[in-house]
C-alpha cells in the first residue's frame, strides 16, 4: 500500500470537506492519484462534484448539552451557507446531534476533533457528509468547546432565541452548596446572557493584549491631540479606564442592574449563601 503524505491528504480534505481517515484510505485505494480519490469518494457516497473549500458558511446553529451530573458542558456551531437551509429539519437534526458529539468529544477544543468522535457507533462525520449530500452545501462544524469542572462550581449556557449567538461561562464556588444555590445558578445564567449582549474581550485587564492597549492608547491620543500637552497623558489614562470597563466583563456593569459590575453581582450571590463565587472563564459564539 502506497504511502501518502499528509500534506496529500489535507488537499484532499479541503477539496471534499470529508474526514482525514476517508481522505488517506481513498489516497491509498488510488495510489495517490487524487482525482482517482475524489472518484473514489463520490462513488462511495462521501463527496459531492462541487469543490466546497472557498464557499462561505455564514449562516447556522449554535447547540449546546450538559451532562447528566452537571459537571461537564459543550457548545458548538454547525454552519452553512444560507438561511434556507439552516432552518431545514435535516439541518435542525443535525445540528442536535452535533450537541451531543460535542459532549462526548474527549478533546475540549477544535472542531476537527468532532468528526472522528463516535456516539452509539456513528461518528458525527458521518452524519456531517449525508446532510452535504442532501442539501448540496458546505456544511461544517464551526466553533467548539467543552468545560469541564474540576472542583466546587458550575456551568451555565445561554444561548439567544435565535440560535446564532450564545455564550458558556463557568463559575468556581467556595463550596457545593453555594454552588447548588438557586440564586447562585439564576446569576450564573443572567451573566451568560450578559457576556452574550456585551460581547467582553476578555474576563479582566490581565486578558487583553498589550498591543491591544497600546493601539487604544494612540487612538486616544490622537483624538486629543489639540488640547494642552500636560493634560493630554491624563485624559488618555481616563479612556483607558473606561475601555476596560467596557470591555473586561468583571469590570463591565451589570445589563440588569447597571449601579453594580458583574465581579460585585456575583460576589452578592455568593454571599446569600455564605460562600464565595468567581468566574473562571467563559466563551461567546456568533454565527455570520
Amino acid at each position: 500500500m502506497a504511502e501518502i503524505p499528509a500534506s496529500m491528504v489535507v488537499k484532499l480534505r479541503k477539496m471534499t470537506g470529508q474526514g482525514m481517515m476517508d481522505c488517506k484510505k481513498a489516497l491509498q485505494e488510488a495510489n495517490g492519484n487524487i482525482e482517482q480519490a475524489m472518484a473514489i469518494l463520490r462513488k462511495k457516497g462521501l463527496a459531492t462534484l462541487v469543490k466546497r473549500a472557498e464557499r462561505e458558511t455564514s449562516e447556522g446553529i449554535i447547540v449546546s448539552k450538559i451532562s447528566a451530573d452537571d459537571k461537564t458542558a459543550a457548545m458548538a456551531t454547525l454552519c452553512c451557507e444560507t438561511d434556507f437551509v439552516a432552518k431545514s429539519v435535516d439541518f435542525v437534526a443535525a445540528a442536535d446531534a452535533l450537541a451531543n458529539f460535542a459532549l462526548a468529544c474527549p478533546a475540549n477544543e477544535d472542531a476537527e476533533n468532532i468528526l472522528e468522535t463516535s456516539v452509539d457507533g456513528t461518528k458525527f462525520n458521518d452524519i456531517l457528509t449525508e446532510i452535504v449530500s442532501k442539501t448540496g452545501e458546505k456544511i461544517q462544524v464551526g466553533d467548539f468547546a467543552k468545560y469541564k469542572l474540576d472542583g466546587h462550581g458550575l456551568i451555565s449556557v445561554y444561548i439567544h432565541f435565535n440560535k446564532k449567538v450564545g455564550t458558556m461561562v463557568q463559575i468556581e464556588t467556595s463550596d457545593e452548596t453555594t454552588a447548588a444555590a438557586d440564586a447562585l445558578k439564576q446569576t450564573a445564567a443572567d451573566i451568560a446572557m450578559h457576556i452574550t449582549a456585551t460581547k467582553p474581550l476578555s474576563l479582566d485587564k490581565e486578558g487583553i493584549s498589550p498591543e491591544t492597549i497600546e493601539q487604544e492608547k494612540a487612538i486616544f491620543a490622537e483624538q486629543v491631540k489639540n488640547k494642552p500637552a500636560n493634560i493630554i497623558d491624563r485624559i488618555v489614562q481616563g479612556k483607558i479606564k473606561k475601555f476596560f470597563v467596557e470591555n473586561c466583563l468583571l469590570e463591565q456593569r451589570f445589563v440588569k442592574d447597571d449601579s453594580k459590575s458583574v465581579a460585585q453581582v456575583l460576589a452578592e450571590a455568593a454571599r446569600q449563601t455564605g460562600g464565595e463565587a468567581k468566574i473562571k472563564r467563559f466563551v461567546r459564539f456568533e454565527v455570520g
